[in-house]
This record gives structure tokens, C-alpha cells and sequence, in this order.
């Protein structure tokens, strides 16, 4: 696996760019890497991302844009405007996950 250097910190990427370690992923990682493809976090965005880590967590994969807005309480409309273009990939990025089964 390719190794980057994303906030002062070496963490492990897959060939997509997405990271592949669940603990090598903190705050100032995910700020960083919303950057990279040019979003700045609000609390709205922090609520999804913080969502998305404990699900995965207690489930061991990224959940579906459905899932987040189901049980996270975020409707896909809000999702589209937070993370536009591609919501499920951009918060699967940012919150340091994998992609999303399903999401190409």
C-alpha cells in the first residue's frame, strides 16, 4: 500500500487515494483531507463524518448514502449539498473509510 504524508502524519492509502487504516485517522487527517478536494467542514459535516466512523465501527463497513440518511438523520438532499457531487465517496474519504460498497 502507498504511504502519504497528510497532516504532518504518514498514513496508508489504497490505490484510490482512500485511507486503510481506521486508526490512523484523526480530526486534523479528515480536515486535511476535505481540503484536498476543496471542502471546509462545518458542524453539519462533522455530525455526518462522526456518524459514519461509529457506524463503521460497530458494523466494519462504510455505510450506503441511504444508510447515512436513515439512520444518521441527514436527508440525501442535505448529503448532496454538504458533499456535492459523489456524497458517499467524498464522506467515505474524508471521515478516512473505505469507499462504500456499490459506490464507483
Amino acid at each position: 500500500m502507498p504511504t502519504i504524508t497528510i497532516a504532518s502524519s504518514d498514513i496508508e492509502v489504497n490505490d484510490e487515494g482512500f485511507m486503510t487504516k481506521y486508526d490512523e485517522w484523526n480530526d486534523e487527517i479528515g480536515e486535511a483531507l476535505a481540503a484536498n478536494i476543496g471542502l471546509t467542514l462545518t458542524p453539519e459535516h462533522w455530525e455526518v463524518i462522526r456518524f459514519l466512523r461509529e457506524d463503521f465501527a460497530s458494523q466494519g463497513e462504510t455505510a450506503t448514502l441511504r444508510r447515512v440518511s436513515t439512520l444518521g438523520g441527514k436527508p440525501t438532499k442535505t448529503l448532496f449539498k454538504l458533499f456535492p457531487k459523489k456524497p458517499a465517496k467524498k464522506m467515505s474519504y474524508i471521515a478516512g473509510l473505505p469507499k462504500p460498497q456499490g459506490c464507483v
